[in-house]
């Protein structure tokens, strides 16, 4: 249930969700730049497909978020990324809610921000094997942080979710054995044809360096160096 819908939390959660996702969005503008924009849009949708399926667990449901491997892989970007597939869901399919997409934003996008920050410099630097256990133990701790958010989120709105918020917690066991998985596997496999992928994510705008002769005056020639036909003289 990380889609959280209208209507269920209270305005202070709202609106400290709105600020923290607003806050992280000008934060990632930062990071924006040509080599970011592709990526960014291949794993968003990625994000928007796999988000969609989701699967009964209990008196929940949980789908795939990808949010660990987001973070390694995006850094700062994977905020703009979840919050332009959350809209799309929202819009599209009425797929979580309008005024809980800054909540959902934070509790998917935040976790997986915090938890690739801490290991990317793990994975950058491990063998494949091991970056990919990494990348897996990542993954399963970005789903458990977007666990325990979803259900600080309906605790702090109202007592009457605190049993439904420990379940929810609960549902989201399988789910991070499954998440580990998934971004293991996808590590291993970029750390041995592509391990570039795994530093792009701190590269930054490297300006455009024009030459000054480009701009500068072209020479006069000089009269005595041009060639001269004696035997049109």
């Amino acid at each position: 249930m990380a889609h959280i819908p209208d209507g269920l939390l209270s305005i202070p959660v709202l609106l400290g969700g709105a600020v923290a996702t607003a806050g992280g969005l000008a934060w990632a503008m930062r990071s924006l730049n040509e080599e970011t924009i592709p990526r960014t849009a291949v794993l968003s949708a990625m994000f928007f497909v796999s988000s969609l399926i989701a699967v009964p667990v209990g008196p929940s449901s949980v789908h795939l978020m990808l949010s660990g491997l987001m973070g390694l892989l995006l850094g700062p970007m994977i905020v703009p990324a979840v919050f332009i597939a959350l809209i799309l869901q929202a819009a599209m399919f009425g797929f979580g809610g309008l005024t809980t997409l800054g909540i959902n934003t934070l509790n998917i996008a935040g976790p997986g921000l915090l938890m690739g920050a801490m290991f990317a410099p793990f994975v950058q630097r491990a063998a494949p094997s091991r970056a990919g256990l990494i990348g897996g133990f990542c993954a399963a701790l970005a789903v458990a942080g977007t666990g325990v958010g979803v259900a600080a989120s309906l605790a702090l709105s109202s007592s009457d979710y605190t049993p439904s918020a420990k379940i929810i917690i609960a549902t989201y066991i399988p789910l991070m054995a499954v998440e580990a998985v998934i971004a293991g596997l996808a590590i291993t496999f970029l750390k041995r044809v592509k391990p570039e992928a795994l530093t792009l994510r701190h590269s930054s705008i490297t300006p455009l360096r024009v030459s000054q002769t480009t701009f500068d005056k072209p020479s006069t020639p000089d009269a005595n160096s041009i060639p001269v036909d004696q035997n049109a003289l």
